[in-house]
């Protein structure tokens, strides 16, 4: 599967790759320089994601795929060129392609943050709001794609966030008042379950208003485009109906 590597679609990655679980592995391939060998006969424990990160638990130490700007997937099936690691299993393949991957020596729980995760069942909206009022001088535009704040947000969510919610990719985050800054964090934890189950019927860019748009659909004038923020990724916004704050 081509991936849009953004929470939702690293979610699908692992309800597809399920199966795996409770399964070992039983050969490895791909180009990566790490010590693939050291997977083989490992028992798959869990399969569990964090933002942009999937994670394959095994019972001792455990394998961090992050699939970056590019990255993809195939199940029972190759490309044409070589994986960056394929794992083979007694009923199955994996294939990870333009992808970093490593291992995680310590337990899971201990490396990461679940409430910060949009996806999570442990996602914890009053954490968000309390990261954010830390950050005052952030321009939202870059708060939203932390990681340490909004896990496994991306350019794309990003961008619909900001145009359903009518705000500014400019504005800076102590400026909002309290009830924007709630629906900033509310929203980017709705619109990234919108993102899932449209990506998982291949509507997406079908439902996008604003990302990659040229006409606002709300005011029928010109959106505007532009590298914003420390973290220089594309934006798209109205400046008629997005308030700067």
């Amino acid at each position: 599967a081509r991936v849009v590597p953004e929470g939702p679609s690293i979610v699908i990655l692992k309800d597809e790759a399920r199966r795996f679980a409770g399964q070992r592995i039983v050969a490895v391939d791909g180009n990566t320089t790490i010590a693939k060998e050291r997977l083989v006969g490992q028992r798959v424990v869990a399969l569990r994601s964090w933002g942009k990160h999937f994670l394959v638990e095994l019972p001792t130490f455990s394998l961090r795929v992050h699939l970056l700007m590019f990255g993809s997937y195939r199940i029972d099936e190759r490309r044409d060129v070589p994986p960056r690691l394929g794992l083979s299993f007694g009923r199955g393949e994996l294939n990870l392609y333009s992808c970093s991957v490593r291992f995680i020596e310590e337990p899971l729980d201990e490396v990461y943050d679940w409430s910060a995760d949009v996806m999570s069942d442990l996602w914890d909206a009053k954490a968000a709001r309390r990261k954010l009022r830390a950050m005052p001088h952030v321009l939202v535009c870059d708060a939203l794609l932390d990681q340490n704040v909004f896990a496994g947000v991306g350019n794309i969510i990003k961008n619909e966030v900001l145009f359903r919610i009518r705000l500014h990719p400019l504005s800076h985050v102590g400026a909002l008042p309290p009830r924007k800054l709630a629906q900033l964090v509310d929203e980017a934890r709705r619109y990234s379950f919108d993102f899932l189950a449209w990506k998982r019927t291949f509507v997406l860019r079908k439902h996008w208003l604003a990302h990659t748009k040229r006409t606002c659909p709300r005011c029928n004038v010109p959106l505007l485009k532009a590298h914003l923020g420390l973290t220089d990724r594309r934006s798209f916004w109205c400046e008629r109906c997005q308030v700067k704050y």
